[in-house]
C-alpha cells in the first residue's frame, strides 16, 4: 500500500511540473511589472576611475540613495547620500555631479511636459558638508552646475536664471522668454522629439560662459489638443508644432559672459537647425553642429568666445540625409574623433583640430553602433558594432591608426559597456533572446572577466514555469535582399497543423525590430498568443538600420512604398509554408508601425485578412518637420511621395477586419491621423472598429490603460484571425 501512495504521489509530482511549466502569461502580469528585470540605475564613473555610482531604490523605506562601490572588489564603499537622511526629500529619481564631484543636483517631483522633458523640485547636495539647498523654491527645467560648485544654471518660463549657492540669491539672465514665442536654454518640441535633447545650454570648462540655444516660434503654426480630465468642461493644450513644409522656430546661438552677464548673439550665417554644442577642451572654443533645412548637408564649426567668430571645420553631405550622433569627442589638442556612414557603413574617423582627416580608423561591411571614448594613454578606441552579425552587438577596442583591434565583448547577443572614467575597468551588459540581462565586470585593455555583478536569474528560474517558446532568428530573401527575420511558433508546434500567422513590424528609418536581445513588454505579449496557437513572425524590411547606409536610405523620398512592398511579399512568401493558413494572416504596429500595418492591409488586401494599427501616421502631411523633412524632403517638393502612400486617400481597398486606436492627449502622433482615416473609411461605407483613449499620449499608459488596451488587441485577434 505504501509503494502505491509514494508512486501516486511521484506522478502527481510530475502532473504539477508540468503544469507550471504550462502556465500562460497574462496580459496584467507584462503590464504590472511581473516581467521587471534588475538593472544598474543611473551608473556613473567616479573621476578616479576606480569606483562608480548607483542610484538605489529601498522598498520598505520607499527611500532613494547614491551608493559608492569599488570596481575591484565591487563591494559598496559608502551610501554618498540617502533621502531617509534628508527631513527635506523623500525621495530623488536622478542626480548629476558637478566637475570636481564636490556637489550633486538631486531631482524630486519630476513631472513630464514631452518626451525627454520635465519640470522639477531640485536640491544641491554638498558631499563634505552634508548640507542641503533648494535651488528654488517652484518647478524649473534642466538645472545645471558651474565646474567649480558655485553656482547653478536652469531655465523657468522659458528664461535662464543663475543661482549663487553661497548666498543663495538668483538673478535672472534672459528676459524675453514666453510661451508659444520665445524659448532660452531649453528647445522646442520638434528639437526635443527629432535632435534628442532638451538642454540647450553649455557651461565651459572654467564656468566664465555659457552658450545657449534661443528659439523664436513667433511663426511656428500652433496645434491645439483637448485636455478632457474630471471637470465640467475640457481645457485645450496648445503649443507650436511645425508640421512638414511649415514654419520652423529661428534658432540662434547665444554667449553669456558670467561675470559681466552681458549676452552676445554669435553669428553663424543663418543655419537652418542648430543640432548640438559643445565646448572643446580649449575654454574658449565651442563646437557647433548645423543642418540644412533638407538635412543633407552639415557644417561642424568652431566658435571663439573670446569675440565670438565662427570657422568652418568640417562638412558632411549625403544625397538622402546626414544623421546626427553625440559621437564627436575632442582630445586633448583638440583633434576629434567622429562617425560618417560615407563610405556607406558607420564607422569611426580621426580628425585633427583644423578638420583634416587624419585616419578613418575602423572599416568594414558592419556598423559602429556606440562610440565609448578614447583612452589617450593607450591609444585605444572603444567601441560598439555589428561585426558579429547585424542583430547581434559585440565591444571592441582598436588603436587610432586602425590596427591592433581587440575582441572584448562578443558573445552573440546584445553587449553594451559602461567603462570607468580611466578605462581601467567597464561593466558590460549582456543579453539576448534566451538570457536576461546580466551585469559582469571586466578589465578594458584585455576584455577579461573579472567578477559577475547581477545575472537576473531569479526571473529566468520564474519563467521556466510558463509556457514559453524560443525565438528562431534567420534571414528571408526578398525583393533581392536577405532580410533578418524572427519566428515564434507554439511550444508543442506540429509542422502537418496548419497555424494562423500574426506579423510584427515597425519599419522606420533606422531601426530595428529583429534584435537578438531580451525581451520587450510586446515580445512577452506576442508569447502569449503563440501559447494560444499563433505564429508570430517579424521581419526588418528595406530602410530598417544596421546593414549600411544604402539598405537603410533606399526609402528617402518614399516612405512606406518599399516597406509595404516587403511586408506583402513577406506574408506572401511565408503563406507557401505548408504549416501556415495562407487565410489567417495579421499584422500590427504602433507609430510608424501603425502607418505600415494600415498600408499592408490597404495595399495587400489579397494577402492579410487583419491588421491592428496602434497611433498610427496616416499622411505624413500631419508629422513634424524635422523627421519628416530629412526623408521625404517638403510636401511642396515631393507630394506624390507623400499622397501615394497616405492610407486615408485609399480606404476604398479595406477588405479585411481593421482596429484602429490612438490617444486623444498625444503630442507626437495626433489624433487628427486617426480622425482622417476614420472619416475617409466611413466615407467609403468600409466597416471597421475603433478606440480612442482619452487624453492618454503616444506611449497610451497610466493607470489600468495598458491592461485595457491590450486586452482590447487580444481579444480582436481571437474574434478576428
Amino acid at each position: 500500500m505504501k509503494k502505491y501512495y509514494f508512486l501516486m504521489l511521484f506522478v502527481l509530482g510530475l502532473f504539477q511540473v508540468n503544469l507550471a511549466q504550462d502556465k500562460s502569461i497574462t496580459v496584467e502580469e507584462i503590464y504590472q511589472g511581473a516581467f521587471r528585470t534588475e538593472g544598474m540605475d543611473v551608473l556613473r564613473s567616479l573621476k578616479n576611475g576606480k569606483q562608480y555610482t548607483v542610484l538605489n531604490f529601498d522598498r520598505n523605506t520607499r527611500s532613494t540613495s547614491i551608493d559608492k562601490y569599488d570596481y575591484k572588489t565591487l563591494e559598496k564603499v559608502e551610501t554618498i547620500v540617502s533621502s531617509a537622511d534628508l527631513a527635506d526629500i523623500a525621495y530623488f529619481t536622478s542626480y548629476e555631479f558637478n566637475t570636481d564631484e564636490s556637489k550633486i543636483i538631486l531631482a524630486t517631483d519630476l513631472e513630464s511636459i514631452y518626451r525627454h522633458s520635465a519640470l522639477g523640485v531640485y536640491f544641491i547636495y554638498d558631499i563634505a558638508s552634508k548640507s542641503l539647498v533648494k535651488i528654488a523654491d517652484y518647478k524649473i527645467q534642466e538645472p545645471s552646475l558651474s565646474p567649480n560648485g558655485k553656482q547653478v544654471a536652469y531655465v523657468k518660463d522659458n528664461n535662464i536664471f543663475l543661482f549663487d549657492i553661497a548666498t543663495k540669491k538668483t538673478k535672472q539672465i534672459t528676459k524675453d522668454g514666453e510661451k508659444n514665442k520665445i524659448i532660452n536654454g531649453i528647445t522646442d518640441w520638434v528639437y526635443e522629439e527629432e535632435f534628442a535633447f532638451v538642454r540647450a545650454f553649455e557651461w565651459n570648462a572654467d564656468g566664465t560662459k555659457i552658450a545657449f540655444l534661443r528659439f523664436d516660434e513667433t511663426n511656428v503654426p500652433e496645434f491645439s489638443m483637448d485636455v478632457y480630465g474630471a471637470e465640467l468642461y475640457q481645457t485645450q493644450e496648445v503649443f507650436k508644432y511645425p508640421k512638414a513644409g511649415e514654419n520652423n522656430a529661428t534658432v540662434s546661438l547665444h554667449m553669456l559672459d558670467v561675470k559681466s552677464e552681458k549676452v552676445a548673439e554669435v553669428n553663424l550665417n543663418n543655419p537652418y537647425y542648430i543640432a548640438r554644442i559643445k565646448w572643446m577642451n580649449s575654454t574658449n572654443y565651442l563646437s557647433v553642429q548645423t543642418l540644412n533645412r533638407h538635412q543633407n548637408y552639415l557644417q561642424l564649426l568652431s566658435v571663439n568666445a573670446k569675440d565670438n567668430s565662427s570657422t568652418v571645420i568640417l562638412e558632411e553631405t549625403d544625397t538622402a540625409y546626414v544623421d546626427i550622433t553625440d559621437n564627436l569627442t575632442f582630445l586633448e589638442d583638440d583633434s576629434f574623433i567622429w562617425t560618417s556612414e560615407k563610405d556607406g557603413w558607420n564607422h569611426i574617423y580621426l580628425y585633427n583640430q583644423n578638420g583634416k582627416l587624419m585616419n578613418q580608423i575602423t572599416k568594414g561591411d558592419w556598423e559602429v553602433t556606440n562610440y565609448y571614448g578614447y583612452d589617450q594613454n593607450e591609444d585605444k578606441i572603444y567601441y560598439q558594432s555589428t561585426e558579429n552579425g547585424s542583430i547581434n552587438r559585440g565591444v571592441y577596442s582598436i588603436a587610432s591608426n586602425g590596427k591592433n583591434k581587440k575582441y572584448l565583448s562578443v558573445e552573440k547577443g546584445k553587449n553594451t559597456a559602461d567603462f570607468s572614467s580611466d578605462f581601467t575597468y567597464y561593466i558590460n551588459t549582456f543579453s539576448s533572446a534566451t538570457t536576461p540581462p546580466k551585469y559582469t565586470l571586466h578589465t578594458a585593455i584585455n576584455g577579461k572577466k573579472v567578477k559577475d555583478i547581477k545575472d537576473n536569474s531569479g526571473l529566468l528560474n520564474r519563467l521556466k514555469n510558463y509556457n514559453l517558446s524560443t525565438k528562431e532568428f534567420s534571414t528571408i530573401t526578398i525583393n533581392g535582399n536577405a532580410l533578418n527575420m524572427y519566428f515564434l511558433k507554439p511550444k508543442d508546434f506540429d509542422a502537418s497543423k496548419k497555424y494562423p500567422l500574426f506579423m510584427y513590424q515597425y519599419s522606420g528609418p533606422g531601426s530595428q525590430n529583429v534584435s537578438n536581445s531580451w525581451n520587450g513588454a510586446n515580445d512577452y505579449w506576442h508569447q502569449m498568443l503563440v501559447s494560444k496557437g499563433y505564429i508570430v513572425a517579424c521581419v526588418d524590411g528595406r530602410g530598417t538600420g544596421f546593414k549600411g547606409r544604402n539598405f537603410k536610405k533606399v526609402t528617402q523620398k518614399e516612405l512606406g512604398k518599399y516597406e509595404v512592398e516587403d511586408q506583402i511579399a513577406v506574408a506572401k512568401k511565408l503563406s507557401e509554408l505548408p504549416f501556415i493558413d495562407e487565410t489567417r494572416t495579421g499584422i500590427w504596429g504602433w507609430s510608424y508601425g501603425g502607418f505600415m500595418s494600415t498600408n499592408c492591409l490597404l495595399k495587400g488586401n489579397e494577402v492579410f485578412e487583419m491588421a491592428i494599427a496602434v497611433a498610427p501616421v496616416t499622411s505624413w502631411r500631419f508629422y513634424d518637420t524635422i523627421y519628416t523633412e530629412r526623408y521625404m524632403q517638403t510636401p511642396q517638393e515631393n507630394a506624390s511621395g507623400y499622397d501615394d502612400n497616405s492610407p486615408f486617400n485609399y480606404p476604398e481597398l479595406l477588405k479585411g477586419k481593421y482596429l484602429l486606436v490612438h490617444g486623444s492627449g498625444d503630442d507626437n502622433v495626433h489624433v487628427q491621423n486617426t480622425m482622417r482615416m476614420v472619416e475617409a473609411l466611413v466615407q467609403a461605407n468600409k466597416q471597421f472598429e475603433w478606440a480612442i483613449y482619452p487624453d492618454k499620449n503616444h506611449g497610451i499608459y497610466g493607470g489600468n490603460t495598458r491592461i485595457h488596451l491590450f486586452h482590447k488587441l487580444t481579444d480582436f485577434i481571437y474574434n478576428n484571425l
